[in-house]
């Protein structure tokens, strides 16, 4: 890659002691050729990351590399452009271009040199004025020079800050034409600071969006797809400008918002743990699960004590609605929550008040299986395809059932998505019913269900009792999804920082503990005690080899119990993003046109980063990389809605601004 911003990160010290976090976590790769615009509120931070490419300022952590070769200080290999012009007032045009180019081609013949310095004010289209001074030069004019001097030197990378911010109209949108002509004609790399949504597209081949400061980060990267050479009057007139035009427009409104939320109601962080907790006994929800090992772990082994809690009162709740409810009541303070309910919560699901829910923590990933009936393995269903078969012929003589454990959980959305991969319609070509995790086996012995998707230890029990068979794991249709995570009601969490902030530690410490192997024997008895399930439940796939029935040795599989390690924690806002697409994809919320703004509001990044920091642990928000299931669908973040439209089965989509005021 030409240029690579490595997870940069930019902090500045404070007079009083402190320091305020510039930007957090930037990572962006430029090819070389190509022309990018940062845009964003003044104070995000787009000149500071352009200094810093300019190798004018130092990150604070990681760094940026152009060619191989990190970047550390300023060179001829990076030419800035600023909105000032910086010509000096006493050289004439063509003296402030030789300026740069006798440093940079000392060793050039004069003659050379000339000839450089010649065409590039033909370039610019200067050759009256060659002899003219700044202050004979208009402000357009000036700033023509500027750019001669960056490109006579024949840099690597051209850097832009805001160069036509002091123009008026006319004459920015001629520079805007003759910079475009001049990097097409040259093949030059650019990097553009601009406030100018319409500039950003007729100049960019991507505009990165940055969220607002403090802890600026990449909120979406949009492709500009225009075909070049573009001329203004045919850039606006194509079909995707308008389009794409509102959605830099929306980001931006998007964090206009946000920003008079902050400034009306500043947002509580959480804070070293000398200050006093608001209260020292909490109320924690969670349902009979492997996965909620966290939680028994961090009671039974003192981490809340550590962290000040005094007492914390763990309640088995009988289903993820009772989850729900008890939240929004204030029932609980804190639970273990399938990773699609606080987003569904904080839309305003099935009719309910927009609820925001704050996710400091991913609990744990993966975990779940989907199982069918003996019946149907005997019936010759082993794969997917078998299922689809059957499913297509007559020899069903009802339509099959299976049980999900709530309409917003990974269990959902990740056996709709393998059904839909096979182009099975799960609302039309068989019946999906919720019903309580601990409710499916007695429900599959019955025959009320043919099959179902759970977390363990369910499916387990369904093996070992001969009544069932995992035809997949979500190992094999995701590997590593967000399948707990730990929410709070934003509310509380503002009224009680303090206290937040000792739960979210000792919860993480547990995380920590729980991918321990030494300690899974450990903790298999205390969720045996806990949950009052039978270890032999629980063993398979926390311990020992996962048996998936039928005919299929037991295996070992690595991470099918997966609590702390590769980072498992972060709540990414990408892996929300996918969530959101699906929700919407099966019409269970609509898709938010700010859903930046709702996942800022709910994968609370920030709290994670903090709570890391405190306990001494390396946190850090992944790469906002494109990723992909098992199907090979690449999933965009930058393009989610292409992705939505996209899929090969799903509802009518509804697309709706949502309020969290």
């Amino acid at each position: 890659m030409f240029v690579q911003i490595d997870h940069v990160d930019k902090v500045f010290p404070l007079a009083n002691g402190g320091s305020y976090v510039a930007l957090k976590n930037i990572e962006l790769e430029i090819r070389e050729g190509e022309f990018v615009s940062l845009i964003g509120h003044s104070g995000c931070g787009k000149s500071t990351l352009l200094n810093m490419i300019a190798g004018l300022d130092r990150a604070t952590a990681g760094g940026v590399i152009l060619e191989g070769r990190e970047i550390t200080e300023p060179g001829p290999d990076r030419m800035v452009v600023f909105q000032n012009y910086s010509l000096l007032p006493w050289l004439s045009v063509r003296e402030n271009i030789a300026l740069a180019v006798d440093e940079v081609y000392s060793r050039q013949p004069k003659g050379e040199r000339k000839s450089i310095i010649e065409h590039h004010i033909e370039l610019v289209g200067l050759q009256n004025s060659a002899t003219k001074r700044p202050n004979e030069l208009s402000g357009g004019m000036k700033q023509r020079v500027a750019i001669a001097r960056a490109l006579a030197i024949r840099p690597k990378l051209l850097l832009l800050d805001e160069p036509f911010g002091a123009l008026d109209a006319l004459t920015r949108g001629g520079l805007q034409e003759q910079l475009m002509h001049i990097c097409e004609e040259s093949r030059v790399t650019a990097v553009m600071v601009t406030h100018d949504v319409d500039e950003a597209l007729l100049l960019s081949d991507r505009v990165v969006m940055l969220t607002n400061g403090p802890e600026s980060n990449i909120g979406q990267i949009l492709t500009v797809d225009l075909p070049r050479p573009r001329r203004r009057m045919e850039v606006v007139k194509h079909p995707d400008y308008y389009p794409m035009r509102s959605e830099i427009i929306n980001f931006l409104n998007q964090q206009k918002r946000v920003k008079q939320r902050q400034s009306a109601k500043p947002t509580q962080l959480l804070v070293p743990q000398t200050k006093k907790l608001e209260q020292t006994t909490v109320n924690i929800g969670y349902i009979p699960l492997t996965d909620c090992a966290p939680l028994i772990v961090a009671k039974e082994k003192g981490f809340f004590t550590k962290y000040g809690i005094e007492i914390a009162n763990l309640f088995q709740e009988a289903s993820w609605d009772a989850i729900a409810n008890n939240i929004v009541s204030g029932e609980i303070h804190a639970a273990q929550m399938v990773a699609g309910l606080p987003l569904a919560l904080t839309l305003g699901m099935n009719g309910r008040p927009s609820t925001p829910i704050s996710v400091p923590l991913v609990l744990s990933r993966n975990g779940n299986a989907i199982t069918l009936s003996t019946q149907l393995y005997n019936q010759g269903v082993y794969t997917l395809q078998n299922l689809k078969a059957a499913i297509s012929t007559v020899t069903l003589e009802r339509k099959l059932t299976l049980g999900i454990v709530h309409d917003c959980s990974m269990h959902n959305l990740m056996l709709r998505y393998w059904l839909a991969s096979a182009g099975i319609d799960p609302d039309n070509d068989l019946n999906l019913v919720v019903i309580p995790p601990q409710e499916m086996v007695d429900r599959l012995r019955s025959g009320a269900i043919d099959g179902f998707c759970v977390g363990e230890p369910w499916n387990t029990q369904a093996v070992q009792e001969g009544i069932g068979f995992v035809i997949a794991t979500d190992l094999d249709i995701w590997a590593g999804n967000p399948e707990k995570v730990l929410g709070f009601k934003e509310s509380w969490v503002q009224q009680h920082p303090n206290t937040h902030a000792a739960i979210v530690q000792a919860v993480l410490e547990a995380c920590e503990y729980c991918d321990e192997p030494r300690h899974r024997q450990e903790i298999l008895i205390l969720l045996t005690e806990h949950l009052n399930i039978s270890p032999q439940y629980i063993r398979p796939g926390l311990i020992g080899p996962f048996d998936r029935g039928g005919n299929i040795l037991p295996e070992i599989l690595p991470r099918y119990h997966q609590f702390h390690v590769e980072n498992a924690n972060c709540p990414r806002k990408v892996e929300g993003l996918w969530i959101l697409t699906q929700l919407a994809r099966w019409g269970i919320v609509p898709f938010p046109k700010n859903h930046l703004e709702i996942l800022t509001r709910v994968r609370r990044v920030d709290h994670f980063l903090k709570a890391c920091q405190q306990l001494g642990y390396i946190g850090i928000e992944p790469d906002r990389d494109p990723f992909q299931l098992f199907d090979g669908q690449v999933f965009n973040p930058d393009e989610p809605l292409n992705y939505l439209r996209n899929q090969p089965i799903h509802r009518e989509l509804t697309i709706k601004e949502i309020d969290l005021d």
